[in-house]
């Protein structure tokens, strides 16, 4: 995979491009191409240290695909994407735009609170001409109220009809003080009877030896940041869902939800350090 994209992308305007961003660095390691040299120059050092974080990555957002696939297989036609980052290298509203003929219609609603993704987001959504059924919010997930009430959202979404929420590896974001049982809860109280809840989480998991040190060096990096992560195991996973029926296989590792490939000797070695799972709200 090469480190350069094909072309520079074009700057949305009032964007820093000498300034690394989280969300071009998280592009980077998609392989996408809404990223800069700084971005790629700090997501190589991530990498020199923890080699499995590309491939975490893409286990992650091919996670992601399957589930909105097997959404909107299920009939769901509105999707929620929390801390979407910048949507490009595979995301919702491609997937969608992939699997649904001309004639059917779905809504599409990125979150994400940081200034450099929504205006990459708002950029690529009006030159993909998606504005009429895609939108980007500017708001931190960690306050539902605002997300759920936000005329943007109510816009794109409505929340009398199922929905699919995602929730892919944001919430390692989202610290022990930030109450993340009740912020998740909050999500959920909001869906209708159907929708379905989709989480990703980073976890030491089983994982063991050098790869796990590169882990936990990662996490050390973090939390010298604004933005801490928080590990969390299986178990700690489990109340997110609050009860809702899993769909199978119920909690597992990234590939082994619904796999559609088998894994090389590398991607195998980055299984172990996320968990996944796919809930659907019951009939009241």
């Amino acid at each position: 995979m090469s480190d350069q994209p094909a072309s520079a992308p074009k700057a949305p305007e009032g964007v820093d491009t000498e300034k690394p961003s989280a969300a071009r660095i998280y592009d980077w390691y998609l392989g996408g191409t809404q990223n800069w040299a700084v971005d790629r120059e700090f997501g190589r050092r991530v990498e020199q240290q923890w080699p499995l974080v590309r491939p975490g990555a893409k286990q992650n957002r091919e996670f992601m695909n399957r589930a909105v696939r097997g959404a909107l297989a299920a009939g769901i036609r509105q999707f929620v994407d929390l801390g979407s980052g910048v949507p490009t290298a595979g995301n919702v509203h491609e997937v969608i735009e992939a699997e649904l003929d001309d004639e059917d219609r779905a809504t599409v609603l990125y979150v994400d609170y940081e200034p450099v993704a929504v205006a990459h987001a708002t950029l690529i959504l009006e030159e993909g001409a998606a504005t009429d059924w895609a939108g980007i919010l500017q708001a931190d997930l960690r306050d539902p109220r605002s997300v759920l009430r936000a005329p943007t959202t109510r816009e794109y979404i409505d929340f009398s009809r199922p929905v699919c929420l995602l929730m892919m590896a944001v919430l390692h974001f989202v610290g022990p003080d930030d109450d993340p049982e009740g912020l998740v809860k909050a999500y959920r109280d909001s869906l209708a009877p159907g929708s379905w809840l989709a989480i990703s989480q980073m976890s030491e998991g089983d994982g063991s030896g050098p790869a796990l040190e590169g882990l936990r060096w990662f996490v050390e990096q973090y939390r010298k940041t604004s933005n801490p992560v928080w590990m969390r195991d299986r178990d700690e996973i489990v109340p997110f869902f609050g009860g809702w029926p899993l769909l199978e296989p119920g909690i597992v590792h990234l590939p082994d939800w619904r796999p559609q490939r088998e894994l090389n000797a590398v991607e195998a070695e980055a299984r172990p350090f996320a968990w996944c799972g796919v809930a659907q709200k019951p009939s009241e």
